[in-house]
């Protein structure tokens, strides 16, 4: 099975990506599970929450892997709820700096900021995009997770998701 994280600040595209390319290869997508979460939340989120949405997101990826499909398309990971924890709380828990380093995908496709903002209420920070694209780029590195950033139109992205997938396997 090939493991292959869409990952990036939000509103790159990050879910049209994962579907199109799941689809497209007849693959399964691992939906992002903050989404669902925080939509039924009555109340700002907390620390507590995004441990619960990062169980919950590895949670549904290892229900999809148990399917054993031939690639896997993940939504999100556990990067995002790194840099969401510290830049929300300016700390992470333990347990998930220590899942993120033994977290294995076979590719990154980072989300470059290229296409323009889309408001949602769950979006928070349209104004520091450049800082966390740079934030993320500078985090795969550091765990030497192999990233292609994926940039353009939303039918570039794919093209360009195409190629990097093909050249890497």
């Amino acid at each position: 099975m090939k493991r292959i994280a869409i990952t990036g600040p939000e509103s790159t595209g990050k879910s049209t990506l994962a579907q199109q390319l799941a689809s497209h290869y007849n693959g399964a997508w691992v939906p992002e599970f903050a989404r669902e979460y925080i939509a039924n939340l009555n109340r700002p989120y907390t620390l507590s929450d995004l441990e619960n949405i990062a169980r919950g997101q590895l949670d549904l990826q290892q229900q999809t892997e148990a399917k054993k499909p031939a690639l896997l398309f993940a939504d999100t990971e556990l990067l995002v709820l790194k840099i969401w924890s510290e830049n929300a709380f300016k700390t992470c828990p333990a347990w998930i700096l220590q899942a993120l380093e033994n977290q294995r995908f076979d590719l990154y496709l980072l989300m470059d900021i290229d296409l323009p903002w889309q408001p949602d209420p769950q979006r928070e920070h349209p104004h520091l995009r450049q800082y966390f694209l740079d934030l993320y780029q500078t985090e795969l590195e550091k765990l030497n997770f192999p990233y292609q950033i994926i940039s353009g139109t939303n039918e570039e992205r794919f093209q360009a998701a195409l190629k990097a997938i093909q050249n890497n396997f």
